[in-house]
């Protein structure tokens, strides 16, 4: 077995978020700890819990670090027991990643101590942010969270539901959180869907959370989406009722199935794992390859590595182990560090592709880095043929609702052809998987996805905002 260090995987989801109300006080901590542990893969340099514990106060906890790091026996159990708690897990732009930025955030309002935990990335943020300032407000963080809590606060007067309802409507971008105050429970979901949130139950608790893995963790009965715009209000008798955001458009990010959502989830209707298996399947039905044998790479593209093998009749076989000992907490997302710093091992499993023609499945291709490290690495471990098919189209365009690709430039697809990155990267073909098949393996019409990545077309227009740092306008 050969082994090369390689990046940190190209692309980085913003956050996951879980929430439990309860009838009763008790022990609620240990419940948002394992659920956090189940969505690690949506961030990993920073984690933290708050627990309401008492009318208007919180207790809370959150440091840098994967959530073994941050949490252990000790810090766990100083949580009080209480009614209502909420966790976070984050990936954080490289200007941003320090504990004041970690989430959730805590603060005191008209309720007393309240608190919110965010996924997503507010494009009209900027504005906001000035609008407020010019206020008086004063915010200790540089990220959305806190526009959207101090929004929130501005707004209830009228009480939670109101101050939620209206601060929502002024957001736009993607998101979805989930606040706790006034013995109440809040979850809010974007008006296009592109953040993922769902509803579970366990006996009287009620649960939202990223993705239905974080239920699976704490055997949760999962009960429906979060729909897009949708408002769910949690009273103190956890009886739950919804209202929904003027001028609901549903555009679900197709990248979540694509690559960052985990293969054992199920959004929207979907399993996550049969949308990756029908990429692959599309993959064999496009691209008739004369090879001998079919590998993914690790993690998100073996699903659609196994739904082509198997169409195409090839043997699947592993080419690449993923040492999953290797900590990412200190792993920063700049280039520059990816190829320098903390990084990821893959080792190359040698007999398995030693004088074979091999297909390799990946999910995307991004800055092309990773795929030319790993091409390279398993022609010198004797691959004979390495042929690279992606279960997903180029990607050409920067996303702006809180996926890291921030700049087109950086992006390999951007300016080339396919004929250009297959030479690039050192493969003996490539070819991508058109986007009309990856709405039909995801199930369901162009119109009802975000495809921007893709093909450039966002769900709002781009112009009217800035989305570069925030600069306030006095």
């Amino acid at each position: 077995m050969n082994s090369i260090i390689v990046p940190q995987r190209e692309l980085n989801e913003e956050c996951g978020i879980i929430g439990i109300k309860s009838l009763e006080k008790k022990a609620l901590a240990y419940d948002i700890y394992f659920g956090l542990f189940a969505l690690q893969h949506r961030g990993q340099q920073s984690a933290g819990i708050a627990v309401t514990y008492e009318p208007r106060k919180v207790y809370y906890y959150k440091k840098m670090g994967l959530v073994n790091d941050v949490f252990d026996e000790e810090n766990l159990k100083e949580f009080p027991a209480g009614d209502c708690a909420i966790g976070h897990v984050r990936y954080s732009t490289s200007d941003s990643n320090n504990v004041v930025n970690a989430q959730p955030i805590i603060f005191y309002g008209r309720f007393g101590r309240m608190a919110i935990a965010h996924n997503g990335n507010i494009i009209n943020c900027d504005s906001l942010k000035s609008t407020l300032i010019k206020k008086g407000h004063v915010f200790q963080s540089s990220i959305d969270c806190e526009v959207i809590a101090s929004l929130i606060n501005l707004y209830s007067e009228g009480g939670l539901l109101a101050g939620v309802e209206k601060a929502s409507a002024e957001l736009e971008g993607a998101f979805s959180f989930v606040v706790m105050a006034d013995g109440k429970m809040v979850a809010v979901r974007d008006r296009y869907g592109l953040k993922p949130l769902v509803i579970g139950k366990k006996g009287d608790d009620i649960i939202f959370a990223s993705e239905t893995c974080a239920l699976d963790t704490l055997n949760a009965e999962f009960v429906r989406d979060v729909q897009p715009g949708e408002i769910v209000v949690v009273d103190e008798n956890n009886n739950m009722s919804s209202t929904f955001l003027p001028g609901v458009k549903k555009n679900l990010c197709v990248f979540e199935y694509v690559y960052l959502a985990r293969s054992d989830s199920e959004m929207d209707g979907k399993y996550v794992y049969d949308m990756r298996y029908e990429c692959g399947k599309h993959l064999a039905e496009l691209f008739k390859i004369d090879a001998d044998v079919v590998a993914g790479v690790p993690d998100s593209a073996v699903v659609a590595a196994r739904g082509y093998a198997e169409t195409a009749g090839l043997p699947l076989v592993d080419a690449l182990s993923k040492n999953r000992y290797i900590g990412r907490t200190f792993i920063q997302p700049n280039q520059a560090l990816r190829e320098k710093g903390v990084r990821v091992k893959l080792n190359a499993i040698k007999n398995n592709i030693k004088g074979k023609r091999l297909i390799l499945v990946d999910d995307s291709i991004v800055r092309g880095t990773t795929s030319m490290k790993i091409i390279k690495l398993l022609r010198d471990c004797g691959a004979k043929e390495v042929h690279m098919l992606i279960a997903s189209p180029v990607v050409k365009f920067p996303c702006y609702f809180g996926v890291d690709i921030d700049s087109k430039e950086k992006l390999i697809g951007w300016d080339k052809t396919e004929e250009e990155i297959c030479k690039i990267i050192g493969a003996d073909s490539l070819h991508y998987l058109p986007l009309e098949y990856l709405i039909k393996a995801a199930g369901g019409k162009k119109c009802e996805y975000c495809a921007a990545c893709f093909d450039g077309k966002y769900p709002v227009d781009m112009e009217n905002f800035n989305c570069g740092k925030f600069v306030l306008d006095i």
